[in-house]
C-alpha cells in the first residue's frame, strides 16, 4: 500500500472516528427520505418508478449533506 493510500484510509478512518453519531444518523434518514420521496411522487405527481427513483436519489443526497451540516453545527453548539 502507498503512502498516499494509507493516508486516504487514515484520514477516513479519523473522518469515521470522530463524526460515528452524525454519521449514523445521516444514513438512517437518508435511506428513509429514499423511500417517502419515491412513495409520495409516484402517488401525488403520478411519475414513473423510473422517474421516481432518480429524484429520490438525487434529492436527498443533498439533503444528506444538509443534513449532516447541521448535526455537526447543532452538536457543536449544544452541550450534553
Amino acid at each position: 500500500m502507498t503512502e498516499f493510500t494509507q493516508g486516504i484510509f487514515s484520514t477516513t478512518k479519523n473522518i469515521y472516528k470522530n463524526n460515528k453519531g452524525s454519521i449514523l444518523r445521516t444514513v438512517i434518514y437518508t435511506i428513509g427520505h429514499f423511500a417517502i420521496a419515491i412513495i409520495v411522487l409516484m402517488s401525488v405527481a403520478d411519475v414513473s418508478f423510473a422517474i421516481a427513483l432518480t429524484d429520490a436519489i438525487v434529492e436527498p443526497l443533498a439533503n444528506a449533506v444538509w443534513y449532516f451540516l447541521l448535526d455537526k453545527f447543532w452538536a457543536s453548539k449544544v452541550k450534553s
